[in-house]
């Protein structure tokens, strides 16, 4: 089967201020997810499904998917609040999605092969997706799954901390865990994380290896997001049923300690670039315009 790309756009982006997902960043009004795809579809990606929110579907569609539709395979899937297994229900007071495992498995009717994962607001550069491609082409074990993982120092931002999985690994390559650190700054020589607010900090290696979401999955992986929602639904929401989402490195960080499951870390010496404050955006632009003007990319991305 050929691998297929999820990306995942269903979030509104709430310290940028808005759908980042649909802010452009360079002249010809294009946004990262254009380059993404573009990216993928070089690697060689020809079915894509954007997980995003019913109620943005028309404008989606018009600002970003119809123009990519002509050079992929393009399919939608919607992430819900109350998209969950039979005999569970949403808690009244419950507004926000359920996490980013939960996306992935709203795409799950669309899924039929192995299949990368992305966010929409990432620039990744176009190794990544070559890594991604490579590795899901490849036969391999139901149960043996891929991350590529960028350097810690190639990742930060310099207006405010920034969220990210720190992975261990082992002599082989293989992930052994992964942490969700939500509070890092840099710079990006020392970078540091802070569990309280910012009152104390705590030294990170700058050549750690971290997880930006770019995951690379066999397609026995949607059982075993299947199997951990309920087990979510009925141990962690319940003690914050407004807030507990459900996370992919933590269905990964499960399967890896229940020695079900492996994943095979991809280094990469890309450099993310993306827009999680609205501060960040002309450095993106900058960056594009360096790209595009070394012939990395074309101005018009679709011609």
């Amino acid at each position: 089967m050929e691998p297929i790309l999820v990306i995942m756009a269903a979030g509104m982006g709430s310290r940028f201020g808005g759908l980042k997902q649909m802010t452009p960043v360079d002249q010809t009004g294009q946004v990262i997810l254009d380059y993404s795809v573009y990216d993928a579809v070089r690697a060689g990606f020809q079915k894509v499904i954007c997980v995003i929110k019913k109620e943005i579907e028309a404008d989606f569609r018009a600002q970003v998917g119809d123009r990519m539709a002509s050079r992929c395979d393009l399919h939608y899937a919607f992430q819900a609040l109350d998209d969950l297994p039979e005999g569970y229900t949403v808690p009244s007071t419950r507004q926000k999605p359920w996490g980013t495992a939960h996306a992935v498995w709203a795409a799950r009717q669309e899924i039929d092969g192995p299949f990368a994962v992305i966010n929409a607001d990432d620039f990744y550069g176009r190794g990544a997706f070559t890594a991604l491609y490579d590795f899901l082409s490849q036969p391999g074990d139901e149960h043996t799954h891929g991350l590529v993982a960028y350097r810690l120092k190639n990742t930060l931002t310099e207006n405010g901390t920034v969220a990210r999985g720190i992975c261990t690994a082992d002599e082989q390559g293989q992930l052994l865990t992964v942490t969700e650190l939500t509070a890092i700054r840099g710079p990006a020589s020392s970078p540091a994380y802070t569990d309280d607010g910012g009152e104390t900090w705590t030294a990170l290696d700058p050549e750690a290896p971290v997880s930006l979401n770019t995951w690379a999955f066999r397609e026995s992986f949607l059982n075993a997001i299947g199997a951990h929602l309920t087990e979510f639904l009925e141990k962690d929401m319940p003690a914050n049923p407004e807030k507990a989402e459900f996370f992919l490195p933590g269905v990964v960080n499960a399967r890896l300690a229940a020695g079900t499951d492996q994943v095979r870390i991809l280094p990469t010496d890309e450099v993310w670039h993306g827009v999680t404050y609205r501060a960040d955006l002309p450095a993106l632009q900058a960056a594009l315009r360096e790209m595009q003007e070394r012939g990395i990319y074309p101005k018009q991305l679709w011609q």
